[in-house]
């Protein structure tokens, strides 16, 4: 038997049954989007793509505050779905509308290995189970794998041209490691996360088949995103002259 759902109200909500999910209308949290946009807007101009900053943070806002924030507190797979699109979507997005700055290697792998860092610890049965008492622990979780995503996606876009080679490894490494979290997730006998113990049945899933298809979509769409990434690079690195130091 998995551990009882924690006590305590959720960041993002009670656990929704179908008809009664809502939106989340946190007048703190819409303020500070509002205000870090106009800070990066500020603090970037014409160094960035704006363009890009704005469809980033569009995704980041709709993935904080429509009904799949409450939907993340009943189901395992919304909360790993949420995280998809904002790692894969928002992140490379966000990434663009940095100021362009060559990426080496070391720094690439740098990224990759935080980025992997926080995927992994986040995760994790305790510290998973962790954001939903506390709201710190929530905002560090969601901060945290959106900061080091965007990180990485600059290294990955921005390195491409100069180090092919290094972006290759870097996005092949990541996707088997998301991709390989993905499957542990998924193939694992029981189910892994105690706060959704007892708020699948709702929806029509039982723990161990929302655990299933959240592993699903952090292992297929995920881990492909990063790979494809990975293609342009392998095909400027056998394109490379192979004399540059």
């Amino acid at each position: 038997m998995p551990p009882p759902v924690p006590s305590g109200t959720p960041y993002c909500g009670t656990p929704p049954v179908p008809g009664a999910v809502a939106w989340n209308l946190d007048p703190g949290l819409m303020a500070a989007l509002a205000s870090a946009l106009a800070l990066a807007w500020w603090a970037g101009a014409g160094r960035g793509d704006r363009r890009a900053l704005l469809a980033g943070w569009a995704v980041l806002g709709a993935m904080l505050l429509s009904p799949l924030c409450n939907l993340s507190v009943a189901l395992f797979s919304a909360r790993v779905g949420q995280h998809v699109v904002l790692l894969t979507v928002a992140a490379p997005l966000l990434a663009l509308a940095l100021p362009a700055r060559r990426v080496g290697p070391a720094g690439l792998a740098a990224a990759a290995g935080g980025f992997a860092l926080a995927l992994w610890l986040w995760h994790l049965p305790a510290p998973y189970a962790l954001t939903f008492r506390s709201d710190a622990a929530y905002w560090g979780m969601q901060a945290s794998l959106v900061a080091t995503a965007a990180w990485l996606w600059h290294g990955l876009l921005r390195g491409a041209a100069a180090r092919p080679e290094a972006v290759l490894l870097a996005g092949l490494a990541t996707a088997a490691q998301m991709g390989g979290l993905g499957a542990l997730i998924t193939f694992a006998p029981r189910p892994l996360f105690a706060p959704h113990a007892g708020t699948t049945f709702a929806w029509g899933l039982t723990p161990l088949e929302d655990q299933q298809l959240g592993g699903l979509l952090m292992w297929v769409p995920g881990g492909i995103a990063f790979a494809l990434v990975a293609l342009p690079a392998l095909a400027r690195a056998l394109r490379a002259d192979p004399l540059r130091p």
